[in-house]
């Protein structure tokens, strides 16, 4: 993945949005609009493989909206150039994580020490389940 060439296609392809921002914070929050909603195409974006956008659907399946875009929001500073800039940064982590191959897992079974433990640790429970059992008379 070419990050220069994806970062300029991110910043040239999205839109922003501006709106009023919820919550306390007196005056500045009724008057500015500070919240950023930003919206970018998954066509728009430059730079990345099959492969990578094949994960990109995949891993960001809940995020990416009926008309194939990505919505990014965020309101948590006082200024709108702070919110926009925390909002194309959440969406560069997000578009890196989802393009970066998942580590192979190589199954394996656990070691002879940990069987053992395991197997104590279950007869330990088990004598102290049987030790609150109630004891009945043979000689009845």
């Amino acid at each position: 993945m070419n990050t220069s060439l994806l970062y300029y296609s991110i910043r040239d392809s999205a839109r922003a949005t501006f709106s009023r921002s919820g919550g306390p914070g007196g005056q500045n929050v009724n008057k500015v609009n500070t919240k950023v909603t930003l919206r970018i195409r998954l066509e728009d974006l430059a730079g990345l493989s099959n492969a990578e956008m094949s994960r990109l659907r995949e891993s960001l399946s809940q995020r990416i909206t009926g008309e194939d875009e990505i919505v990014i929001a965020s309101d948590e500073e006082r200024s709108q150039r702070n919110n926009l800039e925390r909002a194309f940064f959440r969406l560069e982590a997000i578009l890196a994580a989802a393009a970066r191959l998942p580590k192979h897992r190589r199954p394996t079974k656990p070691g002879a020490a940990a069987r053992e433990k395991r197997l104590k640790t279950k007869k330990i429970h088990g004598q102290k389940k049987a030790k609150r059992q109630k004891i009945e008379d043979i000689d009845g």
